[in-house]
This record gives structure tokens, C-alpha cells and sequence, in this order.
């Protein structure tokens, strides 16, 4: 079926608001005021101003809007069911006192390039969609991109419902607090049949592209990652009158399981991380009873990231029982290495290549995404945007207004390569 863009001064949205002004609307969402960063967590207040922002871009574009049984917002060009989709977008939700631009980026670029595109008058021949996926940091529940693996069936519904956040909170109860029905979630095999390409675009989360001088790259492949949390459990006691000798304190083991981690690393060449902490029972006065701690390691290839994730929990039990201490390791998420569709990452290539005769730069990346979910069922491709400082899931990630505005341009122009042909 063929799905063509309005001719000039149909519906073509006139008065829709540029990259800058819809990057205004969204920037004062979810900030919080001592820290500049973002808070917008999955199912929350700052979360249903973003899900309205996306409706209000949506409508105003006279696109078809609507959700699915996940939660995720789409915005379709086009008969949704007519297939062959070519299908962008990103994520809206932030990590805790994240940056500006992981996620809000892809989505705000993927409305502006649309924009472009209806500017140029161009005619599709394809539906276009663009997307707000749920849930993508896992800040409120501890679990990435829960609206794409529900989708891809990568989660299941079981699984889903024993999700709670940190005031134990069930996934089920805050979906069905934003007004959303928890008893739909599952699998959507149909609406993935539906899409032809997935194209997200994201700020860089490292200095590659700032290191070789480009504005825009094309992803290979996302490392494999997970997270590990480490139970070291002791016994409370009074930090006064306890002498050490005495003492069972799983905060010893876990401090010296942090360093163990980073020399791992070092020596695999890989990333492992100790971000998140619970301490029980927490008092500046006791010692602790039980010491958990959260591990994230990535690596460029699988047999890289076990030797790291071997090395530190062997490290651990070995300090655990040199103190008393009782461990135990649960791995709670997993995501295996992704290598991006390579005739489509050769097709955007091609693409962005075509007028200028450059070759845009191919970098693999140890950060997850949606893109990267989705690629076990349709194939899927990643734009990275230049980020000078290197810095992300941080309120000091940037990206410059030019550089963004090279980005709505690539995107736009694989757009119109992969839909209009």
C-alpha cells in the first residue's frame, strides 16, 4: 500500500514548532532545582508531562496517534497497519539527575526531521512512525527498556508484575496510578511485523566523535552488559563497643570487592561499575547487618565481560570469607552483545554518504538502547550525535545546537532513503 506525504499546503503543519523551541518546552520537565539533572522516572508526574508533550507534537503534526499495550506513545504517518514500516524515535525518561539529552534527543530529532522531510515535499512510500519507548533507564523498577522488552518478548508478563520501585511500589500499581491498564502488557509480535526498519538516533556517551572531528556516526554494535547485585550480609552491632576484631561487617568485603572491580577491568579492558548501594540498617552509629550492592560491567565481547564478572565475584567470596561474611550473586539483567542489522548500518552509510562522498565514522558503544532490544526481532540501526564533554547520565552530557541540527538532517536523510523509495 502506498502512503504518500501531503502535497504543499495540505496538512503539512505549518506552525509546527522547530528543533529549539520543542527542545525549550521539554528541557524545564522533571528538572530538579539543586541539581540541574532530570528525574523524569517511568510512571510519575514528570513522566505523564512528557508522554502529553509527545501527544501534543503528535496531533499537532495531524499524525495518527496512539498507544500500545505497553505503554509506549507512537506517532504514525501513514496506515500503521500497512506494513514495511520505517520506524525512529528514542526515550523520554531519565536516569536519576541525568542529563538533557540521553533519549529526549532522538525523539525531539525524529519530530524535526519529520518537519524536514515534509518541507522538502518529499513522497513516502512507506508509513512512517516515530516512538517514546517506556521505561528505558529502569530508574524506578531496576530494569532497561522495559516498554521494548515487553514489546519484543523479551520480558515476560510474570516477570513484569514483580517489578517494584524503591517504596515497593508494583509496576502494575504505578502503570495503573498513570492510568494505564497492566493487565494488557505482553508480547506485540504483531506490531513488530508491522515495522520494515527501526532508526534511533542518540547523543554520543563518549568522546569517539569529538575525537575524530565528526558531527554524526553510525553504530556497529552494543557491547554486552548487565548488572550483578552482591549480598554481603554481616551482623549489626554498636560501632562504639564492638571491637574490630569482633566485629562481622559486610562493608569491608563490599569496599574491597568496588576495588577488585575497577582492576578487573583495567586488566580486561573493559568498564565494571558499583553505582548503587543499600545499607541496612543504615545507622551512622551501627554496623551494618547487610551491605547490597549493584554491579554493571560491559564489554566488547562475551568471553571478555565473563572473565571481569568471574574475576570480581571471585575476589568477593574470597573477601567475604576472610570476614565472616555470607554472599550471595544474582544476575538481574542480561543483554548479549548486539551487532545492528549490516546491510541496513551499510544503507545508512550509503545514504549519508551519497552527496558529500565522506564515509561517516562506525563506532561500537557499551550503553544499551531500545535499538538494541528490538534487533532480535526487525532490523534496527543507531545515529550517534557528536557529545564534546563525554559525559552522560549526568547533568553536564551535551551536545551543541549545531551539532543537533546535523543530526535532525541525517536522520532525516536516512529517513527519506529508507521511505521514500
Amino acid at each position: 500500500m502506498r502512503n504518500d506525504c501531503p502535497q504543499p499546503g495540505a496538512t503539512s503543519a505549518p506552525s509546527a514548532p522547530s528543533f529549539q523551541e520543542m527542545w525549550r518546552e521539554l528541557l524545564p520537565i522533571g528538572r530538579h532545582p539543586d541539581s540541574g539533572g532530570y528525574r523524569r522516572y517511568a510512571w510519575t508526574g514528570a513522566d505523564g508531562e512528557c508522554r502529553a508533550w509527545f501527544k501534543e507534537q503528535a496531533e499537532g503534526r495531524g499524525l495518527t496517534y496512539e498507544v500500545d499495550r505497553n505503554g509506549n506513545q507512537w506517532a504514525w504517518l501513514g496506515d500503521p497497519g500497512a506494513g514495511d514500516a520505517v520506524v525512529t524515535g528514542s526515550h523520554l525518561d531519565s536516569v536519576p539527575d541525568g542529563g538533557a539529552f540521553d533519549g529526549p534527543l532522538g525523539v525531539v530529532s525524529s519530530f524535526a526531521a519529520l518537519d524536514e522531510l515534509r518541507s522538502r515535499n518529499v513522497r513516502f512510500t512507506k508509513p512512517l512512525a516515530i516512538v517514546n519507548f517506556g521505561d528505558e533507564e529502569g530508574a524506578r523498577f531496576g530494569l532497561a527498556c522495559v516498554g521494548s522488552r515487553l514489546t519484543a518478548g523479551q520480558l515476560t508478563v510474570e516477570q513484569a508484575h514483580r517489578l517494584t520501585d524503591g517504596d515497593g511500589v508494583s509496576l502494575p500499581q504505578a502503570m495503573e496510578a498513570a492510568g494505564y491498564d497492566p493487565e494488557a502488557i505482553g508480547a506485540d509480535p504483531e506490531r513488530l511485523a508491522r515495522i520494515g526498519a527501526f532508526v534511533e538516533l542518540h547523543v554520543e556517551q563518549g568522546r569517539a566523535l569529538d575525537l575524530s572531528g565528526d558531527r554524526v556516526g553510525i553504530a556497529s554494535a552494543i557491547w554486552p552488559h548487565g548488572r550483578w547485585r552482591f549480598d554481603f550480609r554481616g551482623e549489626a552491632n554498636h560501632a562504639g563497643t564492638t571491637r574490630l576484631v569482633d566485629r562481622r561487617d559486610p562493608m569491608l568485603s563490599y569496599a574491597e570487592t568496588v576495588l577488585a572491580a575497577r582492576r578487573e577491568a583495567e586488566l580486561a579492558g573493559a568498564v565494571a561499575t558499583f553505582g548503587k548501594i543499600a545499607v541496612e540498617p543504615n545507622g551512622v552509629n551501627a554496623i551494618p547487618s547487610l551491605v547490597r550492592g549493584w554491579l554493571d560491567s560491559r564489554a566488547a565481547d562475551q568471553e571478555t565481560l565473563d572473565t571481569v564478572v568471574g574475576g570480581v565475584e571471585k575476589a568477593a567470596r574470597e573477601y567475604a570469607d576472610a570476614h565472616g561474611i555470607d554472599l550471595d550473586v544474582v544476575r538481574e539483567s542480561f543483554t548479549p552483545v548486539v551487532e545492528f542489522d549490516h546491510a541496513l548500518r551499510e544503507e545508512l552509510g550509503r545514504i549519508l554518504g551519497r552527496d558529500t562522498g565522506l564515509k561517516v565514522p562506525v563506532l561500537g558503544t557499551g550503553a544499551g538502547h531500545d535499538a538494541g532490544i528490538l534487533s532480535g526481532s526487525i532490523p534496527t540501526a543507531m545515529l550517534f550525535v557528536r557529545n564534546p564533554t563525554g559525559v552522560s547520565h549526568s547533568p553536564a552530557e551535551f551536545a551543541a545546537e549545531d551539532d543537533c541540527v546535523a543530526g535532525v538532517r541525517a536522520l532525516a536523510d536516512v529517513l527519506e532513503g529508507l521511505a521514500c523509495r
